[in-house]
């Protein structure tokens, strides 16, 4: 099969023809119909966060179910399904707890690899996916049942982007209705807090980006008002839309301290700012520790959006049937994954929401 291969940080991926191993006890192999590409996967690629080259990245996906291992009970061959990172048990303590994007077991999948070089070497699955490739195998736990009928690109993008952002607002802070919201960034994640908090009668709903093009898309998927920071203050813009006290909940959907520490003096005094957006490995906060315990205010720390796969994604896509959910409208322009460095530039160079890739 043909895959996207990291050798270098920061270096272009190499397209190779690379060997799959069959799925073992518990795991499914996958044809990809789609991957789309995440700012997490650029992050990767470019030595943030460290890892294990060589390596396939992607991790926002969708296809169909080709083989099953052994005990494998929750799809069958010829499924649509999304593929995701997360991984869960479904019995540990955190799984236990409503919580299996925090599963603290062990698989066999985080110590091998089903992927090697045509010599026999190798492959780390990046992002315990690594779904720039034509096929993926993943643990039962990462896919997730979909309709046939529905369009496999835009249901990649629910398995990262949308349920990170959507999920942030809806189950790890659970914005109630009519309270106020400011989303910094309007990427792929952020668009996803906006919707979320739409669809959560959030009112008002602030977008702040320094895009014109992203704060125009803001609007489109449900922000109420834009602040281009280059152009007003931000401060001053939301306590004018807040009663001069601030927001509710501020989500930062950008991996940058420096909006988080922007973050929180836009809140109102017991607001919540929760952090969304994945800084590189080592970047701190700096707080002002005593404002922010005089003023009763709470931080969350939100990964993929506290998402329980088996509940949350059919309620996506039931959303996503009946027009409520915009998915369509993220994809900026699919690619081949011959293209694949191409559409990883787009992206970094701010020009699109989603770009996808398409086998």
């Amino acid at each position: 099969m043909k895959a996207a291969l990291c050798y270098e940080f920061g270096q272009p991926l190499v397209i190779e023809e690379i060997n799959i191993d069959p799925p073992q006890a518990g795991e499914v192999k996958v044809k990809l119909a789609a991957c789309a590409i995440c700012h997490s996967d650029i992050h990767y690629m470019e030595g943030a966060w460290g890892g294990v080259l060589p390596a396939v990245y992607g991790h926002e996906a969708a296809g169909m179910v080709t083989e099953v291992g052994p005990h494998v009970s929750l799809v069958k061959p010829g499924d649509s399904v999304v593929v995701t990172l997360i991984r869960s048990c479904g019995r540990c303590y955190f799984c236990a707890q409503g919580q299996p994007h925090l599963c603290e077991a062990a698989f066999a999948l985080n110590t091998e690899s089903r992927l090697h070089t045509k010599a026999g070497q190798p492959i780390h699955q990046g992002i315990r996916t690594g779904a720039f490739a034509e096929y993926v195998v993943v643990d039962q736990s990462q896919v997730v049942q979909i309709p046939p009928e529905m369009p496999l690109d835009s249901a990649s993008l629910l398995a990262c982007g949308v349920i990170t952002g959507l999920g942030a607002v809806v189950n790890t802070a659970r914005v109630p209705s009519g309270s106020s919201v400011v989303v910094i960034g309007s990427g792929g994640v952020g668009l996803n807090s906006i919707q979320g908090a739409f669809l959560s009668g959030a009112q008002p709903i602030i977008a702040i980006d320094l895009a014109p093009g992203k704060l125009a898309a803001a609007k489109r998927f449900g922000a109420t008002h834009t602040v281009n920071p280059t152009e007003e203050n931000p401060l001053e813009a939301i306590r004018s839309l807040t009663q001069g006290r601030g927001a509710d909940y501020v989500f930062v959907t950008v991996g940058s301290t420096r909006a988080m520490e922007q973050g929180l003096t836009l809140l109102r005094r017991a607001g919540t700012l929760v952090i969304v957006g994945m800084p590189a490995s080592g970047a701190k906060l700096q707080i002002e520790a005593v404002d922010f315990a005089d003023n009763s205010q709470h931080i969350l720390g939100s990964k993929m959006g506290s998402t329980r796969l088996q509940v949350d994604l059919p309620k996506l896509v039931e959303l996503y049937q009946q027009g409520r959910l915009k998915l369509d409208e993220l994809i900026t322009t699919r690619y081949p994954l011959e293209e694949i460095n191409e559409a990883i530039a787009a992206v970094k160079r701010g020009e699109a929401l989603r770009n996808v890739i398409v086998f």
